[in-house]
Parts: C-alpha cells; structure tokens; sequence
C-alpha cells in the first residue's frame, strides 16, 4: 500500500495509509500515515461497527488535511478490546521462518549498537 500511495500521490492525488504497522509505512516513505492498535484485516475497526469505522476514516481525513510534512504518522487512540486475545490468536505458536530471520537481524543489531554505544 506505500508504494501505490506514493503512486497516487504522484498523479497529484492526496492519500492517507491507515495501518496497523505505522513505523513501517514510514520506513518506507508512504506520504501521511495514521496507525491504529487494531488486529491485522481490521484497520477501519470492528466487522459491521458503523460508527467505530466512521470515527477511524474521519479521524484519517482529518489527518490527511492535518499533515503537512511528508512521511508524517498520526497515531489515533483507539484501543481494540481483548488485544491480546487477539495477538495470540493471529499468531502460529511457532513463527514462520521469515518472522524467526527477522527478529534474529534485529537481535544482531541491537547487540551491535550496544557493543558500539559501549566502545564509544
């Protein structure tokens, strides 16, 4: 979605990433970005929640009218309730090899910066 936001915004059409991976939108350089705590396949709220999806989308507006400096994240205040019910219950017990590479680079980082923190 980053990708075809910048896209679109290069057309000169305004866009505005509402994500439930914020940080990473911004790594990558999505123009304005809105972060919600939301579980993965419900950016806009609960299935069938009117008035909840209503609120995230004119919270995105807004926000989208808000930000003025590209690559910019809003983080709304919605809380999903049970969250970590629902953690648990997206994630397999066992990661995928790609999500056990990943936090395995960002260990070995972590320790480089530390030893490098550490020489300084």
């Amino acid at each position: 979605m980053p990708v075809l936001a910048r896209a679109i915004e290069a057309v000169g059409i305004s866009t505005v990433l509402v994500t439930m991976s914020p940080y990473l939108a911004q790594a990558v350089g999505t123009p304005r970005i809105v972060g919600v705590e939301f579980p993965f396949g419900h950016p806009l709220g609960h299935a069938g929640d009117r008035e909840e999806q209503m609120r995230v989308i004119r919270d995105a507006l807004r926000a989208m009218v808000e930000i003025k400096e590209p690559n910019t994240v809003i983080a709304l205040p919605y809380e999903w309730p049970e969250f970590d019910y629902w953690i648990k219950a997206w994630h397999p017990e066992e990661p995928a090899p790609i999500t056990k590479w990943l936090r395995e680079q960002a260990r070995l980082r972590a320790e480089a910066k530390r030893r490098e923190e550490e020489q300084a």
